[in-house]
């Protein structure tokens, strides 16, 4: 009997993780569809690099309402009807994304937004769980599904760039389909693994209030600098006057590929180096990256300097996450909701600081400076010292 439920339970627990992967493909298309996007909503809506930049705004904002809400519903619910919820406003969001006037564009993707905010968290929260032996591999696999996404969202738009508005009717479609799959998976709480469908009892764990604040810290910027880079990248290239529009279009895709290769690679590197050592590196080699990418003057800069970003912030955001989980304990999905919110805060205001500082000084190379400023506190908030695996 005892081993029938044992095994009901990683039963459970393994479909909770196919699932938290599966979502996270075309959560990750969603995500960063607005960057290979800007260059023709700017046209389409006629709008400068400061208006366009609030469009990133409003997808964060959005995205932290997401994640206040978020917390609510895994405490209420568990987190497949969090999972489920943002994974139907997503849907919701993209199909209206076409549909009217920047102020319809806007809301539409504030909406998709919104339910990013309510589904990551949840999702992310789930496998760390689950896996609290080796939470940031594990969750570098997990962001490795969402990098997926986001390598072909850029290709999506460049090779259906007459089709568009069914290529959204289709992601939606895909997002609907996975929500309803989400919530009817068979449901068990699962106690091996420390994972359950509700948050965990309290334990011992007191994190140290400085180390929250770095933390805090660190998710305003990690996503504030992974959008604003990745997500200006289309049309930082076109800029250059020098890249044909199928290379621009499609240029987020090396960032993001770069991003995926080395999520897949981090669990082994993992094995070898300590995590908070390798998050050091690879924010040193995304910082080379984006200066490379403000002395770009052609396809080979680009291409070159968007895989050398992507590579090196590749391991920094499932480390943090799962630093997260070990600094708070049973508090995490607790103390996560604050600190959700506070990566997409980053992600609406330091976007916005890109086009805002481009449209001022007349040129993407200076909106730039902000993810390469951010790069170097980040850097800087990672000295701290950390509390060891298994210290109380």
């Amino acid at each position: 009997m005892v081993g029938s439920e044992t095994a009901r339970r990683l039963s459970s627990a393994k479909a909770l993780t196919v699932a938290a992967h599966v979502s996270f493909v075309p959560i990750g298309v969603v995500t960063v569809l607005l960057g290979p996007m800007l260059p023709a909503l700017s046209t389409r809506w006629s709008l400068n690099a400061g208006q366009a930049g609030l469009l990133f705004t409003a997808q964060f904002v959005g995205a932290s309402c997401g994640v206040a809400a978020s917390g609510f519903v895994v405490s209420k619910w568990g987190y497949r009807a969090a999972m489920g919820a943002g994974l139907m406003a997503m849907s919701v969001g993209v199909a209206a994304l076409l549909q009217g006037s920047r102020e319809i564009g806007a809301a539409s993707v504030a909406l998709y937004g919104l339910g990013s905010g309510i589904a990551v968290p949840a999702a992310n929260l789930l496998v760390a769980e689950l896996n609290s032996a080796r939470r940031s591999a594990a969750l570098s696999l997990l962001n490795f599904s969402w990098s997926l996404g986001a390598v072909a969202s850029p290709f999506l738009v460049a090779v259906a760039a007459s089709r568009i508005p069914m290529v959204l009717g289709a992601l939606a479609a895909i997002l609907a389909g996975v929500a309803i799959w989400v919530v009817w998976i068979p449901s068990v709480d699962v106690s091996s693994g420390r994972l359950r469908n509700a948050p965990a009892a309290p334990s011992m764990t007191t994190p140290h209030p400085r180390r929250i604040w770095v933390l805090g810290g660190l998710f305003f910027l990690y996503v504030g600098t992974e959008v604003a880079f990745g997500g200006w990248v289309a049309s930082y290239a076109k800029g250059l006057g020098s890249m044909p529009v199928a290379w621009f279009v499609m240029s987020p895709s090396f960032f993001y590929g770069a991003l995926m290769i080395g999520r897949w690679l981090a669990p082994l590197a993992l094995r070898r180096i300590e995590e908070v050592r390798l998050a050091r590196a690879g924010i040193v080699l995304g910082f080379a990256g984006i200066l490379g990418m403000i002395a770009s003057h052609g396809v080979g800069g680009v291409v070159a300097s968007a895989v050398v970003a992507g590579l090196g912030f590749a391991a920094v955001y499932p480390i943090t996450i799962g630093l997260l989980s070990r600094e708070c304990g049973a508090s995490a999905a607790r103390v996560g909701s604050v600190m959700f919110t506070l990566s997409n805060v980053g992600g609406a205001c330091l976007p916005w600081l890109v086009g805002v500082t481009g449209q001022h000084f007349g040129n993407l190379k200076a909106g730039l400076a902000v993810p390469l400023a951010a790069a170097l506190v980040m850097f800087a908030l990672y000295t701290t010292n950390w509390r060891a695996e298994g210290q109380a």
